[in-house]
């Protein structure tokens, strides 16, 4: 008898021993209450309870948690039907607000991150709903985490996960986007061609200007070779005229041959020409020669060259 009540001791010694010892995970944080009263918060590691008079309230994970925000339909401000979800990030900072101030904590917060939801894309148009998800972000995001604030509850941010508008939106969208760049394709082509354009005048104009130029240089060039063969033309008639007004008459003879000679020159300048026709009186040409060669005596003291015989020669046809 002593030894089963010994035993059945013992056993209650075991059972308040566990009961009073509690481990606490890394990551969660349980609630102690006193017949029913919460009165402190374990933290993670070994705690004593006093038995039969404490207990563990809840539960509380500590660690941010990701909570699904079901899809439901929301009308935008300009009547389009958008089909919207979401996910919401929250962490539990006060564990005794978030087991005594709410009841069912991760359905009040999904049930606010809705309609929040429906009330932020329903007071925007389409348009304003698809292009600026950071913005309703972020407004889903001030929102929530001020009304979880008294729950003990830090929202960390909130994400649009998929929007998506009607079939018939979606397909004007998709003709209007098609449009959208077949007309920047238009545009980007004109330009090209007007670069293109303005590149081929601006290089004519380079060209032309670049030809008028040389076209100037060469006038130039021309006009001074006639001003330097007038200037010595010139100083021969200049020459001349003393020998003549010297009373020179050799002097008369080779001014007149050089013009003769150059008048008879340009009678056999044309290629086609076949047969050349002597004048009538090439025998004054002759007693030009003649004159140049006195003038040339007269001036250099060298002995004159025979004079050719008078008369009419010959001239051999080709």
């Amino acid at each position: 008898m002593v030894e089963v009540v010994a035993v059945i001791l013992a056993v209650l010694a075991l059972v308040v021993l566990f009961g009073a010892i509690k481990i606490v995970p890394q990551g969660r944080e349980f609630t102690v209450e006193r017949f029913g009263r919460y009165t402190r918060t374990l933290k993670p590691g070994i705690s004593i309870l006093t038995p039969f008079v404490e207990g563990i309230g809840r539960k509380v994970n500590m660690m941010e948690q990701v909570l699904d925000v079901p899809r439901q339909e929301v009308i935008t401000r300009d009547n389009a039907v958008v089909h919207v979800d979401g996910i919401v990030f929250i962490q539990v900072m006060d564990a005794a607000a978030a087991a005594y101030r709410v009841d069912n904590l991760h359905y009040a917060i999904t049930q606010l991150a809705m309609t929040n939801l429906r009330t932020v894309v329903g007071s925007m148009e389409l348009d304003e709903v698809l292009s600026n998800r950071d913005q309703i972000n972020t407004r889903l995001l001030n929102v929530i985490d001020h009304a979880t604030g008294p729950w003990g509850v830090k929202v960390a941010r909130i994400e649009i996960k998929d929007l998506q508008p009607p079939p018939d939106i979606t397909q004007a969208m998709a003709r209007q986007m098609k449009a959208e760049r077949e007309r920047r394709a238009v545009i980007t082509e004109a330009d090209g061609e007007k670069s293109a354009a303005i590149a081929r005048a601006e290089g004519a104009k380079q060209a032309a200007i670049l030809e008028a130029e040389g076209r100037r240089e060469a006038a130039f060039r021309d006009a001074e070779a006639r001003e330097r063969e007038a200037e010595a033309e010139a100083k021969a008639t200049a020459f001349v005229s003393e020998a003549i007004a010297r009373g020179d008459v050799n002097a008369i003879n080779y001014f007149v041959a050089q013009r003769y000679v150059e008048a008879f020159a340009k009678l056999a300048e044309s290629p086609q020409q076949k047969t050349v026709i002597v004048p009538a009186d090439f025998a004054g040409l002759t007693g030009s020669i003649a004159g140049v060669a006195e003038l040339v005596k007269a001036v250099g003291g060298a002995p004159p060259p025979p004079a050719p015989p008078r008369g009419r020669p010959a001239v051999p046809t080709s």
